[in-house]
């Protein structure tokens, strides 16, 4: 899909860790190029920035999913959560696309001095809910922690309709749900393309499956939409599900696979599809409340540098193979 001179220049005035995305997935440049983008983002803008925040002992604000002191304050009680503490914030700057050489040590930081607020479970092992685990095992890779007994938890915890939900563990459901699978096969595709560990493609492609039975839109029991959230399409990327992160997933699956595009996704191209404006770009969802470290959203309705960076390059993907 073409783009117009002006959608172009305008997301090329951005910061490095969407730029380098634009050079690269849009514009088709060279390596060293998008490279050299990719690397500013230490010392920039998002990037440098997160980077400022981080504590002496490897962890941000003090804790693990949450900042130190969040239980029992004002903050517990406010709309949204915090997205300031560690997973948060490795998971924000490794979407950024920084190097994980400039955290040097900070795995070692985190294994000896940060704790789940979940039972007071060692960082690295991961708990027992599904996102935050995926979140983990993928930042770990990321960072070069053997994560391979986490990736098997994923394996051993899938539900018996073939994805993931993080109420399960608690006993509070069986069935999967469309959020808590996209974000772990998000994240296991993204430890596999670290790690070469092909023993979770099987679990993955099931829950690849799960969202694909249902066209990634609609309940398999009645067709009937899922929900709204699959049309709230929002950035930064938390736990939430939207058809349009989904697919930029199975473009991915399909880049790194090589294999074609399934065709029970055209429902939801088509979602994404009829969101895009006449001048090319597509406008933010709603955005989650919460404390940040530096802010990489738009006002509500304002169009979204990122998400017309991942809704163009997914429609390019399909398009180009059809």
């Amino acid at each position: 899909m073409a783009i117009s001179t002006d959608v172009r220049d305008w997301l090329l005035d951005s910061d490095p860790s969407l730029r380098w995305q634009v050079e690269r997935d849009l514009l088709d440049a060279p390596p060293e190029v998008w490279q050299a983008t990719r690397d500013r983002v230490a010392t920039e803008g998002f990037g440098a920035a997160v980077l400022a925040h981080q504590d002496p002992d490897g962890q941000w604000a003090g804790g693990a999913y949450f900042p130190a002191g969040f239980f029992g304050s004002a903050e517990e009680a406010a709309p949204g959560q915090p997205w300031v503490a560690t997973t948060w914030a490795l998971k924000d700057l490794r979407d950024a696309g920084l190097d994980a050489s400039v955290l040097q040590g900070t795995a070692e930081k985190l294994a000896a001095n940060s704790r789940w607020e979940y039972d007071d479970l060692p960082y690295w092992g991961g708990e027992v809910d599904v996102c935050i685990n995926a979140f983990t095992l993928a930042t770990g890779a990321w960072l070069g922690v053997d994560m391979s007994a986490l990736a098997r938890w994923f394996v051993e915890h899938r539900l018996a309709d073939g994805g993931w939900n993080c109420e399960a563990e608690e006993g509070r459901s069986t069935r999967s749900s469309f959020h808590s699978t996209l974000n772990a096969v998000r994240e296991l595709l993204y430890y596999e393309q670290l790690t070469g560990d092909h023993t979770v493609r099987d679990a993955r492609h099931g829950g690849e499956e799960y969202l694909l039975q249902r066209r990634l839109l609609h309940r398999l029991s009645t067709g009937e939409p899922v929900g709204d959230f699959v049309h709230e399409f929002t950035y930064p990327h938390r736990h939430r599900y939207s058809a349009l992160t989904a697919l930029d997933h199975f473009r991915a699956v399909s880049l790194y696979e090589e294999v074609p595009p399934d065709p029970r996704l055209d429902d939801a191209v088509a979602v994404v599809r009829a969101a895009r404006l006449p001048d090319g770009t597509w406008r933010q969802g709603a955005p989650l409340l919460g404390r940040t470290w530096v802010s990489v959203d738009v006002p509500e309705g304002a169009p979204s540098p990122w998400l017309t960076l991942f809704g163009t390059r997914v429609l390019d993907w399909w398009d180009a193979a059809h």
